[in-house]
């Protein structure tokens, strides 16, 4: 659900219900933006701690007015997990919360506090649902909205050509929307799903560095995007690159690839070995990819 800034900004009670982890976490930034819009300031107060371990005092110190009026912000994590006490401290604090304060309440939806939701729907919580996103036609829709936040509309093809090529992982289909868009000029369609994404879900060290060391400049970094979207470790990645530059220095050396290494050595997908090199012949048979 979209807010504008005003309404978000006015209110001081605000609840982050679900647990779709990347949605909540866009929840809490656009509240700790709207806040900040109000102060005219980026230097605003912001606490966070986990709702069971606070006790009142604690959380009456961190919501307790400021002497010098600035803005503030306590985000409360994972208050469905916070025990009796701690949740009617929580209950009690809402229904009073000092002028210029924002209290943000981060709830799954159930846990031993799962009553705490219902409370701060009663105290007139503004409610932000973040509910976790498991049905093919809840991620359609939301592949759908990502686009329309990039200001691009896309059929029903193109949807089911990114579900089918990225899966369901929310946070990827976030970043892959986002990645077709500025690779495109935003002109996504089925076909620049298939193009873009063709063999890139399973694109690892040594693609990139084959492209790198083959003076493909523009293709490695586009693999590299997209090796990095998917989280293939950095380490990895790095480790691929300093292996193919090896390589091709250690062949340099030789005498015989100045005679002509093609004869005598073999470089396919997989590394570079010697053509008679017989399996497990050591070291210098077989220089394997990672």
């Amino acid at each position: 659900m979209t807010r504008s800034w005003g309404e978000l900004s006015g209110r001081a009670l605000h609840l982050v219900l679900g647990d779709e982890e990347l949605l909540v976490e866009r929840a809490v930034a656009a509240i700790l933006r709207s806040v900040r819009e109000r102060a005219g300031s980026d230097d605003v107060s912001v606490s966070r701690v986990r709702a069971g371990d606070v006790d009142a005092y604690e959380l009456a110190e961190l919501l307790s007015p400021s002497l010098f009026a600035d803005e503030r912000v306590v985000v409360l994590e994972a208050a469905g997990d916070a025990g009796k006490d701690a949740a009617n401290v929580i209950a009690a604090t809402a229904a009073d919360i000092p002028s210029g304060t924002a209290l943000v309440v981060v709830h799954s939806g159930g846990g031993r506090a799962k009553a705490l939701a219902g409370q701060l729907r009663d105290l007139g919580a503004v409610v932000h649902p973040c509910a976790r996103i498991t049905k093919a036609s809840e991620r359609a829709e939301f592949v759908r909205g990502e686009f329309r936040s990039l200001d691009v509309r896309v059929d029903d093809d193109t949807v089911t050509a990114l579900l089918e090529a990225v899966g369901s992982d929310v946070r990827e289909l976030a970043s892959a929307c986002s990645q077709l868009v500025a690779d495109t000029g935003g002109h996504v369609d089925a076909a620049a799903v298939r193009r873009y994404h063709s063999g890139k879900a399973e694109v690892k060290g040594f693609d990139i560095a084959d492209k790198a060391v083959a003076g493909d400049v523009a293709g490695a970094a586009e693999a590299l995007r997209w090796a990095m979207m998917r989280g293939e470790p950095h380490v990895v990645l790095a480790d691929a690159l300093a292996e193919a530059v090896h390589t091709i220095a250690r062949l340099g050396r030789s005498p015989v690839t100045r005679t002509g290494w093609p004869r005598s050595w073999a470089c396919r997908p997989g590394g570079c070995r010697k053509p008679n090199a017989r399996p497990g012949g050591g070291r210098a048979a077989a220089w394997p990819r990672r």
